[in-house]
Formats: structure tokens, sequence, C-alpha cells
């Protein structure tokens, strides 16, 4: 069945062109000259793909794009223009646009790009129900790491899922705290029930006391109704509270009644309310320290401090580095339909000097904007800021300190990585691999990697 398109641009002659060679191809073509006759259309109609320019009067390419995936997530989206520049295709890019081409376009180019887009459409659609049933899945295996610690930190988040018990992480921000969070409740008795998560330093203290615990009408200027709190929406599942270093005294006095009571009291209310919630929290905080000045409740921080997990920076764990590499240029090339992306090996070894400050966010990042921005097979060092690429400063690893990972210890990672991804299936590994089985078992059995099956399943 062909797909059904609507071309937006200001240009009529475009519009015109557009729906001619489109036709001729088997589509269906609707145009529009502007957003709000295709916001109309869009309301009106379903269409598998939308194309329009960036640069239009009124409403732009990228404002239609916001607008258009509010409402349907769904729709894929490319976008034309004149004024071709990376700041436009990234934001473009960032926005949801499956992606761009540059006016003067050759027939072919968009040609290609329109049935990328339309086969893309057609794989998500076959495997939606085969997404949804592995959300069953421990999401544990997108924690990437095969080093001792991130081993050992698995291993006890998973045992700690099994349990109500108050978990306290910490680490650097940009490690994954929120990953593990989340993998923890995936793999609780709480799953069935909500995940909800809060920024406890991104509100002030006032708008934060209203959103955890809620508010009775009339309490201040401005609630005019009742409003729930997050613990609970929560109740009955799971309430991360990231960067809970950041909350006042007064705040953490109701926090520890939470623990201790398992009950909140609204702003503006004096009738406590039973929630039932397993609380997470995370913190890049030195609390220890913290409540010895008294900035932080010692009570609190004991109670949060059942079962502590420590997530350490990437530069501890240079080991992990090659697989999130491989994990990340793997993901954004399928989120982008982009085909398969080699990495240069100056660029690997950049990468693996790199301290990384900002952590596995950082390395993320900075992966899906080199994706973004090549049009070659290979990632180059020119896709990478400088302050990455450049062997110098205090920001990057000496080659000569032991930390830096030898070609054995990658090989080792690798293996793993798709040990983990295979869920321990050797002969599925070998495949991956491209070596015979008993090649796969020489190397488990040279990198002790013969107990991989529990390290996965456990």
């Amino acid at each position: 069945m062909p797909g059904k398109i609507l071309v937006v641009d200001d240009e009529q002659s475009m519009c015109d062109f557009m729906e001619i060679m489109l036709t001729r191809e088997g589509y269906k073509v609707d145009k529009a000259d502007c957003g709000k006759a295709a916001i109309k259309l869009t309301d009106a109609n379903s269409y598998d793909l939308i194309i329009a320019d960036l640069m239009m009067p009124e409403m732009s390419g990228l404002e239609l794009l916001r607008e258009v995936r509010q409402e349907d997530e769904a729709i894929d989206f490319i976008v034309m223009t004149a004024f071709a520049s990376v700041d436009t295709a990234i934001e473009a890019m960032k926005q949801g646009a499956l992606d761009y081409i540059t006016k003067p376009f050759k027939v072919d180019e968009i040609k290609l790009v329109i049935e990328k887009s339309l086969n893309r459409k057609k794989l998500k659609s076959e495997n939606k129900q085969l997404k949804k049933q592995l959300v069953g899945d421990s999401s544990f295996d997108n924690f990437i790491g095969q080093s001792e610690e991130i081993i050992k930190l698995k291993r006890l988040a998973g045992r700690v899922a099994g349990t109500d018990s108050t978990v306290l992480i910490r680490g650097e921000s940009g490690t994954g705290k929120d990953l593990i969070a989340r993998a923890i409740h995936t793999a609780s008795d709480r799953a069935r029930g909500p995940f909800v998560t809060i920024n406890c330093a991104a509100l002030p203290e006032n708008l934060l006391e209203s959103e955890l615990f809620g508010y009775k009408k009339g309490a201040f200027t401005g609630a005019v109704k009742d409003k729930e709190g997050l613990f609970k929406v929560a109740d009955g599942g799971t309430f991360f509270l990231d960067e809970i270093g950041n909350t006042s005294l007064s705040i953490q006095v109701k926090l520890l009644r939470v623990l201790e009571d398992k009950i909140i009291t609204p702003v503006g209310d004096t009738v406590p309310i039973k929630v039932d919630v397993r609380l997470i929290a995370a913190t890049n905080a030195d609390l220890e320290e913290a409540a010895k000045t008294e900035s932080f409740r010692p009570d609190l921080f004991y109670r949060l401090n059942v079962i502590p997990i420590h997530i350490p920076p990437l530069r501890k764990r240079v080991e992990d580095i090659t697989l999130l590499i491989i994990h990340f240029v793997n993901k954004y090339c399928s989120r982008m339909n982009s085909e398969p992306k080699e990495i240069s090996p100056d660029v690997m070894e950049a990468l693996l000097k790199y301290n990384w400050p900002g952590n596995v966010r950082e390395l993320e990042n900075s992966l899906e904007r080199a994706i973004l921005l090549t049009r070659s097979k290979t990632i180059n060092l020119s896709d990478f800021p400088t302050k990455i690429t450049e062997y110098k400063g205090q920001s990057i690893v000496s080659c000569d300190q032991p930390g830096t990972p030898t070609l054995e210890s990658i090989e080792k990672a690798y293996i793993y990585y798709v040990m983990s991804q295979s869920k321990g299936k050797k002969a599925k590994a070998a495949k991956v691999l491209g070596i015979d089985n008993s090649t796969l078992y020489r190397k488990l059995e040279r990198y002790k990697l013969q107990g991989i099956d529990s390290d996965i399943s456990e």
C-alpha cells in the first residue's frame, strides 16, 4: 500500500513539483502552502510522512514539526531548506525530524529519503508488539559495562530489586543513576506500578514541596483546586528523588516522615494521607559531610542509606568505554535510520584517552552529535569538538597511565557485550562475532568469562 505524504512549502511551484513527482512514484500526496493549513490537514487526515520547508512565514518548519509531533509522534518528518547550516540541521533532528535535504536537491535524493522513511515506518509497525514484550525484560542490560565494579553493582542492584528497602544511589552527574533506579523498579514486584521521578535541584523550595506532597484548594494564592502530590501519584510504585542533597531542611523533615510513617500531608491540609511508595534517592553530593555540618539531616541520611549503591565515574572504568561506544553508535544509527557507522582508529584512541568529566551522558551526547553530523560511513575526528580530540591538557588521560585499555581488554569487553546481548547463548554470540564456536570457547576461557551465563542472569 503506497504511503500518504503531506508537502508543506510557501512556494507554490515547489508544492506542485513535489506533488507531480511523488504522484508518479505511486504515493498519495496532499499539499499546503503554510503551517496553519498543514495542521488543519493533519487534524483531518492520517499521514505517513510530512515534507516541510524550514523557512516559511508565520510558522516555520520547526514550529510545525513541534506542533505535529505533540499530537502524533509516529509521523515521520523531513525538512527542506535553502539555508543549510549545522545549527538548523541539528535542531530539526533533535526535534524529531527523520532527515533533512537542502535545496536545490536531486530527485533521486528525495526519493531515497522517502523510501527509507516508509520502510522504517513499516518495520516499526511490525516490531511494535515485540517491543512491548521486551519491556518485561531486565533493564539492567541497559546499563552497559563489564568492568568488575559494574558487574558487582548490577548484581547488588538485582538483589536489592527484590526487596522494598530504600536505596541511595551515589555518583557524579551523568553516570547513569536514573538508569539504575529505573532498572531496580522494573525488576521489582512494583514493576506494574508507576515509576515517578523528580529532580529536587530543579525547583525552588515552595514549588518542590507542593509537587511532592500536593496541596489543598486555597492553600496559597493560585491554588484554585486540590492537587495530588507526586508521592500520591507514585502510590503502589517507586518514587525516584534525584539530587536529594539539594533539598531544604524543612523538606527533609517531611521526607523523613514519609520514610518512617508512610504518610504525607498536603500543603494547607491537616489530614495525613497514607501512601505505599518505595523510595530511591540519588545524589552527587557528599551527604556524610553535609550531615556533619547539619546542612543535611543525619537522621534522614541514615534512613536513606539503607542500601548504598555507588556508580563509579567513567574515567574509573575505562574498559567499559569501548562497549559504550559500540552501544551508542548502534543506538543512534538505528534511531536516525542511518547506515551502520564505523569508527576510525584515531577517534577510538581519542575517546579512550579523554577524561569524560560529564561521564556517560557526555559520551552519549558526543556520539549522537557525531553520527548526526557525519555524512560518511566512518566517524572521524572532525565530527567531535576539539576538547575531545586534542591530545593535550589536564582533561586528557596519559597513554602511560595504567588505566589506558589494551587491545586485549577491548576484545574482552566486546566479547562480554555480545554475550550479554545474546543472553549467554554462545552459538548466537559466535555468529555475531564472526568466529566459530571453538574459537569463542577458547577466548571465553582465556579471558575467564566462562561464568558469563550466571553473570547475565543474576
